[in-house]
This record gives C-alpha cells, structure tokens and sequence, in this order.
C-alpha cells in the first residue's frame, strides 16, 4: 500500500504501470501482480504481487531487479523514491482452507 506525494501522482503511475509492476511480474515465481486504487481512504494504491513462496523475494533474479544494500535500484525507481508515502509493504501467507 502507498501513497504519492502531490504533484507526482500521473509520473508515479507511469513509472508503476510501465517499469516496476512489469519488472516484477516477469520474475519467476511471481504468478500474478495487479493493482488498486482506494475509492476512498489512504493509502490510495495498493499493489498484490503473489508468488509461489515468500523465497521469491530473496531469489537472484529478485535482487537482480531490486536489491538496495547492493546498489541495484533503478534510475526511474530512485527518482520516484522521495515522492512515496505510507508505504506499507507485508508478507501475507493464505490460510483459506482448500477442500479437494
């Protein structure tokens, strides 16, 4: 979940819809990724990304997009960085029980 700071919100759309969602959807293990926006209440957008396992996270191909302790950030992604707010990032596992 997360919010953008005024005045960034349409490059902040560009840059999620035509780089970091299309990133992340193309690493494997990453089965689906969609997003929202909140008809109201904030944070305003929320971004589901489910995988095969939380180890998707700490794959190489992973860190080979996204790793910022080893400087592998992209140029659109830290120009966007300060204009993020609430973000809220969480790692849920489903719990639905399945009848097969």
């Amino acid at each position: 979940m997360i919010d953008v700071e005024s005045g960034h919100e349409d490059e902040f759309n560009r840059w999620y819809d035509q780089e970091h969602l299309p990133e992340r959807a193309a690493i494997p293990g990453v089965l689906s990724a969609r997003r929202f926006k909140a008809l109201k209440g904030n944070p305003k957008y929320l971004a589901v990304y489910e995988l095969e396992n939380p180890d998707v996270l700490k794959s190489p191909a992973y860190r080979s997009v996204y790793d910022p302790k080893a400087g592998v950030v992209s140029a659109w992604s830290r120009k966007m960085e300060p204009h993020l707010q609430k973000l809220i990032k969480n790692i849920y596992v489903e719990i639905t029980a399945t009848s097969d």
